[in-house]
């Protein structure tokens, strides 16, 4: 008995110093990223209309009113390079002038305010802070703003967007699919065709390529199985991929969820499900509904994801590239 007793506190010990050594490793790997001189921020993680919504008295959103939840910045990366003194966004959503201020406080300060913007497409939440760039607001000048055809057209065809353009307070880069567009010699961007409701512009996703790592970025798309690539092998080829996860899974809204498609978060989990742990561990689940449980700060549908190695976008997280 003496002799199992010893062997169980040598057991414990030994997986206690495990863990301390897990976490310390953990620890180094933040730390390394963020002291990295080219890396991606995590600048919101919402849905298009924000945490908490609007008019919503529902538990999700009842939560942040009680003080038991943070509020949460629509999705949003930052793209920081210190060799050179620059950043840039991707969208440009309705909480800009927030994620503008948090890349120059915690990030990085320049003389402009933002180096370039990568659009994704005409939703609400990832192109609308462009009316801060306006004569009403800030009155930039030429700040490029890099968009597919069919978002460029619509930029400069319709109002106030068109006003930004005659007013030069941007200047669009078109933008053409597959195609790479280098920032300097160690950044390359590629926009990647999805398909998603497009009313009004075609809908992209981005490669995101730095000297080291790569990421992939699509915070929006309708399912993973109408898109002509493959996606387990898209994340395959990169070191992070923050993909759509919009809704947790099906019948969470009261509204005929197939008229709003996106791959439910359960659906993602499940298609990656025989993969290895280092695949899953490149997945970071991003642009969530406010009904989506996952938004929240902590909740047991999502311990129990990042248990099965998948892991969620947290505002602040960065990524080393």
């Amino acid at each position: 008995m003496k002799r199992f007793q010893v062997f169980l506190l040598i057991s414990v010990c030994f997986l206690f110093a495990c863990n301390e050594q897990a976490n310390v490793a953990g620890n180094t790997k933040e730390i390394a990223d963020v002291n990295s001189e080219q890396y991606i921020t995590v600048l919101g993680i919402a849905q298009d209309a924000g945490y908490p919504q609007i008019n919503c008295e529902k538990k999700c959103c009842s939560a942040y009113y009680n003080g038991e939840e943070s509020k949460k910045l629509i999705s949003c990366l930052g793209l920081v390079d210190k060799n050179v003194n620059k950043k840039w966004l991707f969208d440009a959503t309705p909480d800009i002038v927030e994620q503008i201020q948090i890349l120059k406080e915690r990030h990085i300060q320049t003389d402009k305010v933002i180096d370039g913007i990568f659009l994704t497409h005409a939703h609400i939440g990832h192109y609308t802070g462009l009316m801060q760039l306006g004569r009403e607001a800030l009155g930039s000048e030429e700040i490029p703003v890099y968009a597919m055809p069919k978002m460029k057209q619509f930029l400069e065809s319709n109002g106030p967007w068109s006003q930004l353009v005659s007013l030069r307070n941007i200047n669009i880069k078109a933008l053409k699919n597959d195609s790479i567009i280098a920032l300097n010699d160690n950044l390359k961007i590629t926009p990647i065709l999805v398909p998603h409701r497009d009313e009004y512009s075609e809908t992209v996703g981005y490669k995101i390529e730095g000297k080291r790592k790569s990421a992939l970025f699509i915070p929006d798309i309708d399912k993973w199985h109408q898109w002509k690539r493959n996606i387990i092998e898209e994340v395959k080829k990169v070191d992070y991929a923050f993909l759509d996860a919009s809704f947790f899974r099906d019948g969470e809204l009261e509204r005929d969820m197939s008229k709003i498609p996106h791959p439910f978060t359960t659906e993602t989990t499940t298609l990656f499900e025989n993969e290895t742990s280092e695949t899953k561990n490149k997945i970071h689940f991003i642009h969530f509904n406010h009904t989506n449980p996952a938004i929240k700060d902590k909740h047991h549908l999502k311990d129990s994801l990042q248990n099965l190695g998948f892991r969620f976008a947290k505002e602040g997280d960065n990524f080393g590239l």
